[in-house]
C-alpha cells in the first residue's frame, strides 16, 4: 500500500476500511503536491481524523466511478481541479486546447466543460439524500450571477446549476474543518449557514436580516449597469475584517455568501504544509508520462497567500482575497530540506514565492484592525502614502534557503512586483535579487504602457517599469552578467484603444522590445475587467470603457505588439491607416513597418540587443 490516499475500492479496502467519511471529485489527474488544492483539502481532511477516497476525473458518461467507493457517510466534495475547466479547454479565442497539463500525459477530454456542475448533477442522482460541497476556483469564482464567456451570457450562480448544497470559497481549509466536523456530530448540511466562507441558496422567505444585497439575476441579466452595481458590492466586501454578507435573488431562491473566513494564520500555514505530501503524481499515471503540471512547482515553494497589488484582471483578490499572510522562515527552510532529499532533486529549488512573489507581510497596519481600503489599491495608480515596503524577512529566508547542503541555485518565478520593489528604500534585496535568484531571465509584467488602459487595468504607470528596468540592467552589468527581461505584455485589455495599442507598439520599439508570446485579456469570471468587458462600464465610475471584442479588432491589436513580424504586415498596415498613422508605415527609424513587403527585414535570430554599459554589458529582452 503506497501512501496515496485510496483511489479505488481496492486501496480502501486494504486499509480496512468499510466506507469512507468523504469522496473527493476533481476534475484533475491526482498528484499530491500543496500547490494543488484537492492535495491539501484532502490531507487537512486526514490529518483531522478524516477517512477520505479521491475520485480523480471520473468518467461522467455513466454512474460506475461515482459509485466506486459507494455512499459515503457524510458528503461528496468536488472541484474542477486547480483551474477553471473551461480555461482548461479553450483559448481566448475559444478554440480547444492540445494538452491539459492537469491530465496524465497530457491528454484532452478526460473531465467535462464546466466539470463542477456535471459532477454535482451525477452525484444527485445518484445518491440524492448525500450532501454535495463544492470548491476550487471554478466554484469559488461562479459563486454570484455571472458573465460567462464561453456561451456569451450571463448565468445564475453555480448553485444553481450544480444543486450542491453548499459552496466552499477562497481558502477552504478552515471551512472544510469546521464542515467535517459539524457533520459529524449530527448536524445536517442545511445546519451549516453560519460558516464564514461558504455560500448556499435558501427559499427568500429565508433570507436573513444582516447583510448587503445586491442586485439579483434577473436584473444584471437585463442591464449592464446593474451587473457593474452588483460587481462592485461583491469585490468590496471580499474582506475577512470589514466585509458583509451578500445576498442576490435568483428567482425563487436567494443566494447568501457569508463574510469571508479569515486567512490562516503563520501557525495554520505551516502546519498545512508540514502535512506528509507525497509531492508527485500517483504512481498509476506513470504508465501513461506522468502528470505534466507538476513539472513547474516540483521543486517550488509557496511561502504566502494573498495579494495586495489586486490587479483587476487577476481572480486572486476574489478568490484569496488582499490580505496578504505567510509561513514561517522555519517551516519554509523544513519544506526546502525535503526536497534536497528527493531522489530527483537536481539542486535547483524553482521558486519561494506565491501569488506574489516579494510580499511578506500585509501592505499597512491600518488593514490588520479595520481591513483594506474599500475601492482603492495599495500600489495603483501610484503607491499609497501609507505603504510599508520591506524585504528583509524575505531576503532572510532565501539566504537561507541557499545556504542549504545540496542547494545549488534558488529562482523566484510566480512574479515581482516591481513597483513595491522600488519602494523599498534599501537595494540591497533588488541586488541580492539579480546576483542569485534570476535564471538567466526574469519575468515580470508592465502589461501596457498606455496610462489609461493602465488604469483600468489597476497597474502602476509605464515609468515604474522603466525605472525598475534601468536599476535591472545596472545591477547586472555590475557583476557581469548576461540577464533578460521578459515583459509580460497584454492585448485588448478593457480600455485599450486602436490608438493606445499603436503607443504600445511604438514604446516596445523604441525599447528595442520584441515580445515571443502576447496574451489576450481573457474574460474569465470574478473579475473587475471581466465586468468591464461585458458591461461596457467602468463599475468603480460607472464610465463607459471601450472594449475591443470582434476577433478582427483583437487581431489588429495583438498583431501590433508583435509588429516586427512579417506575417503581421497587413493587420498593422491596416490598423495604422485606420488611426491615420500614416508616419508610422515607411522606411524611418521610428516606422513600425515599411512600406513596401519585400522591403520588410524577418526579426534576427537573437531575441535582445546587446548595448555597451560603463560595466560590462546590458542586455534589454525584446
Amino acid at each position: 500500500m503506497n501512501s496515496f490516499l485510496p483511489i479505488s475500492k481496492k486501496d480502501m479496502l486494504e486499509r480496512g476500511w468499510n466506507e469512507v467519511d468523504f469522496v473527493y471529485i476533481t476534475g484533475d489527474a491526482y498528484v499530491d503536491h500543496p500547490s494543488f488544492g484537492a492535495s491539501i483539502i484532502t490531507r487537512v481532511l486526514e490529518a483531522k481524523g478524516f477517512k477520505v477516497a479521491v475520485l480523480s476525473q471520473p468518467d461522467w458518461h455513466s454512474t460506475a466511478d461515482f459509485v466506486r467507493f459507494g455512499k459515503p457517510r457524510l458528503a461528496f466534495l468536488i472541484t474542477s481541479g486547480n483551474i477553471d475547466s473551461m480555461v482548461a479547454h479553450y483559448t481566448v479565442a475559444k478554440k480547444k486546447r492540445s494538452v491539459d497539463a492537469y491530465t496524465a500525459g497530457g491528454v484532452m477530454g478526460k473531465r467535462p466543460d464546466r466539470a463542477v456542475s456535471v459532477y454535482s448533477n451525477a452525484v444527485k442522482r445518484i445518491y440524492p439524500d448525500v450532501p454535495v460541497i463544492i470548491g476550487g476556483l471554478e466554484a469559488s469564482l461562479r459563486r454570484f450571477a455571472h458573465y460567462d464567456y464561453w456561451d456569451d451570457e450571463v448565468k445564475p450562480s453555480i448553485l444553481i446549476e450544480s444543486k450542491a448544497d453548499l459552496l466552499i470559497y477562497g481558502m477552504g481549509e478552515n471551512q472544510i474543518i469546521e464542515m467535517a466536523q459539524r457533520l459529524d456530530g449530527g448536524e445536517s448540511v442545511s445546519d451549516l449557514h453560519d460558516i464564514r466562507g461558504t455560500s448556499y441558496a435558501v427559499d427568500v422567505r429565508e433570507t436573513p436580516y444582516t447583510g448587503v444585497e445586491c442586485p439579483s439575476f434577473d436584473n444584471v441579466k437585463a442591464s449592464k449597469s446593474e451587473y457593474a452595481k452588483a460587481s462592485r458590492i461583491q469585490q468590496d466586501e471580499q474582506d475577512h475584517i470589514r466585509g458583509k454578507a451578500i445576498k442576490q435573488k435568483h428567482g425563487k431562491l436567494m443566494i447568501v455568501q457569508n463574510p469571508p473566513m479569515p486567512p490562516l494564520t503563520t501557525e495554520e500555514l505551516d502546519w498545512v504544509y508540514s502535512l506528509p505530501y507525497q509531492r508527485a503524481y500517483h504512481p498509476n499515471y506513470e504508465k501513461e508520462g506522468g502528470v505534466p503540471g507538476i513539472q513547474e512547482v516540483e521543486f517550488s515553494i509557496t511561502h504566502n497567500r494573498g495579494c495586495f497589488g489586486a490587479c483587476n484582471f487577476c481572480s486572486i483578490a476574489f478568490h484569496q482575497g488582499r490580505y496578504v499572510t505567510t509561513r514561517s522562515k522555519q517551516s519554509i527552510i523544513e519544506e526546502a530540506k525535503k526536497l534536497t532529499e528527493m531522489p530527483s532533486f537536481k539542486g535547483y529549488i524553482h521558486d519561494v514565492g506565491g501569488p506574489t512573489a516579494n510580499f511578506r507581510k500585509p501592505s499597512c497596519e491600518y488593514q490588520k484592525e479595520h481591513g483594506l481600503c474599500k475601492g482603492k489599491k495599495c500600489l495603483a495608480p501610484k503607491p499609497c502614502k501609507n505603504l510599508e515596503a520591506d524585504h528583509s524577512e524575505y531576503l532572510d529566508i532565501l539566504r537561507s534557503v541557499r545556504a542549504l547542503p545540496k542547494v545549488k541555485k534558488v529562482f523566484i518565478r510566480s512574479g515581482i512586483r516591481y513597483d513595491y520593489l522600488l519602494q523599498d528604500k534599501d537595494d540591497t534585496f533588488f541586488r541580492e535579487l539579480v546576483e542569485h535568484h534570476v535564471s538567466g531571465q526574469l519575468k515580470v509584467a508592465p502589461e501596457h504602457c498606455s496610462a489609461a488602459v493602465l488604469d483600468k487595468m489597476g497597474k502602476p504607470h509605464i515609468e515604474a517599469y522603466i525605472d525598475f528596468s534601468q536599476r535591472y540592467f545596472k545591477y547586472t552589468g555590475e557583476i557581469n552578467k548576461e540577464q533578460y527581461l521578459v515583459p509580460y505584455l497584454m492585448s485588448s485589455h478593457p480600455g485599450s484603444t486602436l490608438d493606445d495599442a499603436i503607443e504600445l507598439a511604438v514604446f516596445l520599439k523604441k525599447r528595442h522590445i520584441r515580445p515571443e508570446q502576447v496574451q489576450d485579456f481573457y474574460p474569465t469570471p470574478g473579475t473587475i475587467s471581466t465586468t468591464m468587458y461585458y458591461t461596457g462600464l467602468d463599475p468603480y465610475t460607472m464610465q463607459e470603457v471601450y472594449c475591443a471584442k470582434t476577433p478582427h479588432d483583437k487581431a489588429l491589436q495583438r498583431a501590433l505588439l508583435q509588429y516586427y513580424n512579417p506575417k503581421n504586415k497587413a493587420l498593422v498596415e491596416e490598423a495604422l491607416k485606420r488611426a491615420k498613422r500614416f508616419d508610422l508605415i515607411g522606411n524611418g527609424d521610428k516606422c513600425l513597418i515599411n512600406s513596401s513587403l519585400n522591403q520588410h527585414k524577418a526579426p534576427p535570430k537573437k531575441n535582445y540587443k546587446p548595448n555597451k554599459g560603463k560595466k560590462g554589458k546590458r542586455y534589454e529582452k525584446r
